[in-house]
């Protein structure tokens, strides 16, 4: 049975080690935290692994989990490093959504195999983490054999494991970001706008949420070429241009502009010209 140690206990840490116990496919070695109470806490959600509060103290593990801030990532690894813990062969790896496995290029050094693996879920509570981890999407990048033990590791813990292009994570982060914040912040726009237009407060859900929810899974089904629809698309220049107007003094301008600059982009050959010109001409 392969072990772990998890360093940083936070609510991803814990959420892991807890998944790592539950699997049966590895044995929780150590978890290391700085203070103590906060500690005992999560070791008795986690309910393996020895207390652990000084890198030197750390056992020799096959797998090393830094579960730190992104950060501190680079530090502890060289901490990690300077203790001489983590034999010749491990698997030494992080978390992070956008940080990649040269974050741990002091472990590298000594003969570590290093990598990341971020899975694509929020762990804002641990135990509905833990409930509901099954099927969750798990990028992988960095060493080739690391990577190959981290896809059997996120496997055993109910994950889907993918490998990411070299040099992609800061992509893959963006992606998810977009996907993700960015929706939120246009949920807002379109709230922001439609209460400047009167609709009663209570009818903002209804009204935006089956609106959006229909155009997400149209774009996710059909693809976003296939699902585009609206005014840019049709090449209708007034409307556009009453919509920059009630968006004047509003501070949305820049962002409607933005985003309808890639609408064009988007339409492609189906926006004619002298459409496409003079729409883009309004949007810069």
């Amino acid at each position: 049975m392969q072990t772990l140690t998890v360093v940083g206990l936070g609510r991803l840490g814990r959420s892991v080690a807890r998944l790592a116990a539950l699997s049966g496919a590895y044995r929780l070695l150590d978890v290391m935290g700085r203070r103590l109470p906060p500690l005992e806490e999560a070791r008795a959600f986690v309910g393996a692994g020895r207390l652990v509060s000084d890198i030197r103290q750390l056992a020799p593990a096959d797998l090393y989990l830094l579960a730190v801030p992104d950060a501190a990532i680079a530090s502890c690894a060289r901490a990690l490093a300077a203790a001489g813990v983590a034999p010749e062969g491990s698997v030494v790896f992080h978390a992070s959504g956008v940080g990649d496995a040269s974050l741990l290029q002091p472990m590298a050094e000594q003969g570590a195999l290093t990598a990341s693996l971020h899975p694509a879920f929020s762990f804002a509570d641990p135990g509905r983490a833990v409930e509901g981890f099954a099927g969750t999407l798990c990028a992988l990048e960095g060493d080739e054999e690391a990577c190959r033990r981290l896809g059997a590791f996120a496997r055993a813990l109910g994950g889907r494991p993918f490998r990411l292009a070299p040099g992609g994570k800061a992509a893959y982060h963006a992606g998810l970001s977009v996907a993700s914040n960015f929706l939120v912040a246009l949920t807002e726009m379109a709230r922001q706008l439609t209460a400047r237009a009167g609709v009663p407060p209570e009818l903002t859900q209804p009204l935006l949420g089956g609106l959006m929810r229909q155009t997400l899974d149209n774009a996710l089904e059909m693809g976003p070429y296939d699902a585009l629809t609206g005014p840019i698309l049709r090449g209708d220049i007034g409307t556009v241009e009453r919509h920059l107007e009630v968006l004047a003094d509003t501070g949305l301008l820049p962002a409607y502009r933005a985003l309808g600059r890639q609408v064009v982009a988007l339409a492609g050959d189906r926006l004619q010209e002298p459409a496409r010109q003079q729409l883009l001409s309004l949007l810069y």
